[in-house]
């Protein structure tokens, strides 16, 4: 069911948006809030510390705000279900992009989905720049993966800028993010270099407490009947091993399987 409400956030907003519409948890609004966002063509470093990162924070008592885009947005839902607000740029009634449907109804059915698009909105260009105010206003702070020069991800750099908002980014290899790495040229974000380290500042910061939810842990839910090693370190990188060394995933050829 789609709902309307009322969030205190958006109203530092220079344009606020007339309605919120919502689906699903808005107690996740009372957590302290990470925005997590960066590029649809991630690397496939970018894509692990992102996984990492977004999975650590949300045990860490963080929610992760993000746009449910390609990339590095749904890879950071991926790990922090669910402690996940996503602000699409469609209506509600609507999934995009499609590509995605399947953690973007786990974000409609177990953590919190807003939009201030009426529910059948099909979304345009100028609708995504207009999203990323939305992100960026909801959060504490801004962490942006990976980006190009020219990319949205600027744009929320831009407003965050604007808000006040301290930035964050992944280090990264000359030559492959160079948004984020002009960022950190022109002194206007900071480098995380260490995710541990970065968490525990955070934590310290914010006042949070661990949230850790043993009984949900997407990893293990696609290994629970056995799935393709290669697709699973595709998707899940270095974790694949930890959780082999932990003894929570048995690795069998080419298979792959949760205990």
């Amino acid at each position: 069911m789609i709902s309307t409400t009322i969030i205190n956030e958006f109203k530092t907003l220079a344009k606020p948006p007339k309605t919120i519409y919502y689906k699903g948890n808005l107690s996740l609004l009372n957590k302290p809030k990470i925005s997590i966002v960066g590029s649809r063509k991630m690397s496939v470093y970018t894509k692990n510390a992102t996984f990492m990162l977004s999975k650590k924070l949300s045990n860490a008592g963080f929610c992760i705000v993000s746009g449910g885009a390609i990339g590095v947005d749904i890879e950071s839902a991926k790990a922090s279900m669910p402690y996940h607000i996503g602000i699409f740029a469609n209506g509600l009634n609507e999934i995009y992009p499609k590509s995605n449907e399947q953690i973007i109804k786990q974000i409609y059915e177990n953590a919190l989905a807003l939009s201030e698009n009426e529910p059948n909105h099909i979304p345009q260009k100028y609708d995504f720049l207009t999203r990323n105010r939305l992100v960026v206003a909801l959060s504490d702070i801004l962490i942006i993966a990976q980006a190009d020069i020219k990319s949205g991800s600027l744009n929320s750099a831009k407003h965050a800028l604007e808000l006040n908002k301290d930035i964050f980014v992944l280090a990264q290899r000359i030559g492959e993010s160079d948004g984020t790495n002009e960022l950190i040229a022109n002194y206007k974000a900071k480098i995380i270099y260490d995710i541990d380290i970065f968490v525990d500042e955070m934590k310290e910061r914010f006042k949070t407490q661990n949230t850790y939810t043993p009984h949900y842990d997407e990893f293990l839910e696609f290994c629970k009947n056995g799935a393709n090693l290669d697709e699973a370190l595709e998707r899940y990188g270095e974790l694949v091993y930890d959780y082999e060394l932990d003894g929570k995933v048995v690795i069998d050829g080419v298979l792959i399987r949760s205990v």
